[in-house]
Order: C-alpha cells, then structure tokens, then sequence
C-alpha cells in the first residue's frame, strides 16, 4: 500500500462522488475478501450481536458496531496476524456491522410472540433473519450508486466517515491515530464512570412546572456528542426542533387538554391527569412520531423514485456485460441476484412452515422491504445507523400489513402472528439495509470492492442470527420476556400496534397528525426525516447531538477567517469525535458483559446519592467534557 497522510478532503464533499479519487485507487489491488477477515468479520458480527441483544431487549436500544469493529479488526490485523492491509479491515468492519443491524431487527419484533404466550421458535429466529437480511442487503444494491456516489457530500453517512477515519488512521498510525485514540479513551472512560460506576446521570431531566409538568433532557453521552459533531449543526437544529414541538408543545398541550378528564383517553389506561410525561409520550407522542416518519418515507420514496428507476436500468443494462472496463470499485453483485433474491424470499416466506406468512403476507414483506431500504440508507446518511428509527419504520409496516390481513380474512391470534412475521422480515431488512449502506459508504472512501463486501455482510448476518435467536431464548428462559429485567419495550410496542388493528382499537388520529407534520415539513421545503426523528426519539437524544452540533459550530468560528485551517481543525475534530463514538460504544458492550454475568460495578450511586443523582451534576460534568472536545479540536499541532 502506497504511503499516504490520511483522507482527502474529497472524502468529506467539495468534489463529485465520480471525481474522488478513494484512499487506494481504483487502480491498486489488495486482498480483500480472504480467509483471516471473513473469520474475524464473523467473529465480531456474534459478539455485537449478542451484546445488542441483551441491550436492546433491556433498554431499548443498539451500540453501533462499525467503528469499534473497524478499531479491533485493524488492530488484530496488524497486531496479531502482521498484515496492514486496510482493505481487509474495512471487510472485517462491514461483516460486523450485520450484527448490530440483525439484532435490532429481531429483538423490536419477534419477542411480542413471546409477550403475547406463545411460543418462538429458534428456526423462526434465524429464517426470518436469513430472509430479511437477504433482501436488506439486495435492495441497496441498485441504489448503491445514487445514494454513496451521485450524493456524495450531501448525504454525510457521519458513521461511516468516522470508520473510514479510523480504518485510515490505525493503519498508518501518526498524529491522526493519537487522535483517535485519545477519542477512544476519552469516550471509554466516560462511559465507565457514567454508564458503568454511576458517578453521574446518562440521561438528566429536568420538569417544566410552568409547561404541565413535561421534561427537558439530555442524553449526556460521548457516542452523542461526538455524532452530534460530525454530523454538524444544520442537521442537528432539525432534529431538536422535532423534539421542542413534541416536548415542549405537544406534550403540555395533551396534558392540559386532558387535566379535566376523569376517564382514560384511548391508547392510554389511566386519565391523562395522572400520567406524567414521559407516559403521554408513550401513549401518545410516539405514534404521531410514527405517522409522521412514514410520511417522511413515503415523500422520500417518491422523490427518489426517478433516480431508483434510472438505477434500475443502469443495473440491468449491464447484465451479462462481460469483459468491460469496469473499475473494481464499482463491482456490485449482478442484478440478477437483486431480482432472483426477491422472488426468492417470496416464496420461501410464504411455503417455509416457520414462517408461513402466507401469499399476502409474503407480498408485503417484500414490498416494505424494499420501499423502507431505500428510506433506511437515505436516513442513515444524515444521522448515522445508531440513530436510524427502525422502530419506527417497522410501526408503520405494521400498521399497514394488519389492516390488509385483516381486511383479507387474516384474523385472531394466527393473523396476529402472522403480520408480526412479515413485519419481522421487513424490520431485519431495514436494519440491514442502513448498517449494509453505511459499510458500503465505508467501503466507496477508502476504495474497496463493493462487490466482496455484499457477500461478506450476508455470510457474516446468516451465521450471526443463530447466536441472536439463542440470546433471546435464554434470556426469556432467566428473565422472562416482558419481565422488570427484560422489558422488551420495542417488542412490547409492537404487540400493542399489531393486537390494536387486529381488534380494531387503534388511535388513528394520532397516526395521520404525524403524517400532516410531516407533510408540513416537505410543503416548508425543510428536510422531512431529521425532523420526523426528532419528533418521533426522545428529547434527551436530540439534545445530545445538538450539544456536538454546536461544538462543531464553535469550531468553525474560531477559524473562519482562515479557510484552510478551519478545514484542518475541523477534521481533526471529526478524528475526535469518531474516537468517542468508538468508545463509549466498546465500553458499553463491556458494561453490558458486567451486567450479563450479574456483577454490580454501579457503585458510584451509592456513595453519595445525592450528588451522583442529581441532573446538575450529568450537566457540569457534559460541559466540562465538552469544553474539552473543543479544546483539543482548536489546538493547532507544532
């Protein structure tokens, strides 16, 4: 491999995506997709898994496996099999990557069987994995071009700039892998003493009196703050202003409404009065979140539906185009894969006796997969796979798919199952096709071959998804799926959703004003989907990122007189933030192992409760954190 200092600044925008020239040329052939990467791939694809699992079944949520995986592989690579070859890592990163997205996919779904007394079976697991993984990964690849190339600086993909930053910078080590090592340990250390030893709040809020009582937030979290940075601060002001409307407006608006009410309102079963806001977000909040996340994806979908179809046609052209001069960085799998899949999970999805989801079914599945892939590798370009609102995705295919089987027939307890099936399928396919878009975007700056990457990513989510499925199944076998330690609450949301259209008992109304906001949105010309999220995700998360959009902010300030090196500091800034990304992402796999094996390490809220508890403290403790992020970012190096 050719010496060189690190990313162009081509890597970020300024060039078009046919113009930039990736870490190793087009014209540089390295081994890629060789024994040694495939195995660590899959290895790491396990581990995430598992701890994804267990987190997300516990709190509701994912630790992104990209970037620490793109750390560990390049690492091990160099220092155990002796090969720096940067290539290689960025294969061991993208098959990783499958899964955190598997994970996801299943544990926001197919627990509601569980929840609702039935039985789940280890074969469902992993053929509902096995299919939606499939044309996850299928479905991105006619759009691979458009989304990764064509909008090359407009969709920023800030988790796959922050693995690239890292697959670069371990490999050729100097000032830049100081500076994402030093993220690392900074980003870890936080971690452990917030999220490990409880020394302070992850998430302080604070109560609004004045405003009904509703909460402001922050989820004070490096991964945040550093997401929040290399996204930037337009992207995050969309975010939390989703967040203020539902927050701040929404929710004091229901409360004050409802304070007269001495009976429940429908979804809820206690009268507003007595609901604090954290449950009128639950109840409420979330599926006007939903409806207008689906809109978001439906105007998405219609905007792009030109550019899909001119995709699809270049794709087809060159089937059987054999011998053509085309460079190896644009080698996908053929098209033909693409259809064939399709077609594939159809019928497996509707004869497989696991599965079973019936021609209706089976129909759905596939469309919804492909029509929420496109808006999961879109939306995973502005704001990372960590916060791609998959749930909220997969409410909204619920939504659509029960209605149909109900209305075909489909009804009772075998209908439920049923729409939760396909919508399981659908669910894994838009994981994997955000994570699967984020490794490729990966792939397209440092200039791998899109092609091994493709394979490798379903090799490494086919052999994951049967450590997943065990996971699950032994943590309903200790804990109880549904229990006070396992609350499933993405899965307990879902049963609720389905059972609701089944029996006809679902709040509308709720669902079309999120998709009037978002319409609002698009008629405004503001971009849907950051909003749509904001409103959708709790306000703490939204803060979070907004705390790294205005470091960045600051950043830039302080050097925009000096373009040069304002573009310097900034990505040195962006090396930084990947760090603590990576960090806080290790040290909470690492937390999670404590509280899997049953060791209690959060001893810090036990010295002094009244200090380790407080809100003010998380908040001190942020902005000293922070004011050290933009510090070490303004320093000039020499």
């Amino acid at each position: 491999m050719s010496e060189k200092k690190g990313l162009s600044h081509g890597a970020y925008g300024g060039v078009s995506g046919d113009e930039y020239i990736p870490f190793i040329p087009a014209s540089e052939a390295m081994p890629e997709a060789t024994i040694v990467s495939i195995l660590l791939g899959v290895l790491f694809a396990i581990v995430f898994g598992a701890a994804n699992t267990y987190l997300g079944l516990k709190v509701g949520m994912t630790i992104a496996a990209g970037i620490p995986a793109a750390i560990l592989g390049t690492g091990l690579l160099r220092g155990i099999f002796r090969r720096n070859n940067i290539l290689e890592a960025n294969m061991v990163q993208g098959i990783a990557a499958m899964g955190e997205s598997i994970a996801g996919g299943v544990i926001f779904t197919l627990p509601a069987i569980i929840i609702w007394g039935f039985e789940l079976k280890l074969s469902t697991i992993v053929f509902v994995t096995l299919l939606g993984g499939l044309v996850g990964i299928l479905f991105v690849v006619p759009l691979r071009r458009y989304l990764l190339v064509e909008e090359h600086g407009k969709l920023i993909y800030p988790e796959s700039m922050a693995a690239a930053e890292v697959l670069v910078t371990g490999s050729q080590g100097g000032a830049g892998f100081r500076t994402v090592m030093t993220g690392l340990f900074g980003g870890g250390i936080y971690k452990l003493l917030s999220g490990g030893f409880r020394f302070w709040l992850e998430e302080p809020e604070w109560t609004i009196r004045p405003l009904q009582g509703t909460i402001f937030g922050v989820d004070a979290m490096a991964s945040l703050v550093g997401v929040g940075y290399i996204v930037g601060m337009e992207a995050a002001l969309y975010m939390f202003a989703g967040a203020i409307v539902a927050w701040l407006g929404l929710i004091p608006l229901i409360k004050y409404i409802g304070a007269g009410l001495t009976t429940p309102l429908f979804p809820a079963t206690v009268p507003i009065s007595e609901m604090n806001a954290w449950q009128i977000w639950s109840k409420y909040i979330r599926y006007i979140g939903a409806g207008a996340v689906a809109a978001g994806g439906f105007i998405s979908l219609g905007r792009s539906l030109p550019t899909i179809i001119n995709s699809f046609r270049s794709a087809i052209s060159g089937i059987g185009a054999k011998g053509a001069a085309q460079k190896r960085t644009e080698m996908d799998v053929p098209m033909t894969y693409v259809i064939i899949g399709a077609f594939l999970v159809f019928f497996l999805a509707w004869f497989i006796p696991v599965v079973k989801t019936g021609p209706i079914g089976a129909l759905l599945a596939v469309f919804f997969s492909f029509f929420f892939a496109v808006v999961s590798a879109r939306i995973v370009g502005l704001v990372g796979a960590s916060n791609n609102p998959v749930s909220g995705m997969t409410i909204a295919t619920l939504l659509f798919i029960t209605s149909v089987l109900r209305f075909t027939g489909y009804t009772g307890d075998a209908g439920m199952i049923t729409a939760l099936v396909a919508g399981a399928i659908v669910c894994v396919a838009i994981a994997v096709a955000g994570g699967a878009a984020q490794s490729l975007k990966t792939t397209f700056i440092i200039g791998g071959t899109p092609k091994y990457v493709e394979i490798g990513m379903y090799i490494g989510l086919a052999i994951a998804s049967v450590f997943v499925g065990m996971v699950v199944l032994m943590l309903n076998r200790i804990y109880g799926i549904g229990s006070e330690q396992i609350a499933a609450p993405q899965a307990t949301l879902m049963s609720m959703v389905v059972k609701g259209v089944m029996t006809g008992q679902l709040p509308w109304a709720l669902v079309i004003v999120g998709a009037v906001f978002g319409v609002m949105t698009a008629l405004m010309g503001i971009p849907i989907l950051p909003v749509a999220l904001g409103l959708y995700l709790p306000i703490h998360l939204s803060a979070g990122i907004l705390v790294g959009g205005l470091i960045r902010l600051f950043v830039e300030n302080r050097f925009k007189d000096n373009e040069k090196v304002q573009k310097e500091q900034i990505e040195k800034g962006v090396l930084l933030a990947s760090g603590l990304v990576a960090g806080d992402a290790l040290m909470g796999i690492l937390v999670a192992a404590f509280a899997g094996l049953g060791i209690d390490i959060a001893f810090g809220g036990r010295i002094a409760p009244l200090i380790t508890g407080s809100p003010w403290t998380a908040a001190i403790v942020l902005l000293i954190f922070s004011f050290w992020v933009y510090s070490f970012s303004t320093k000039r190096e020499g």
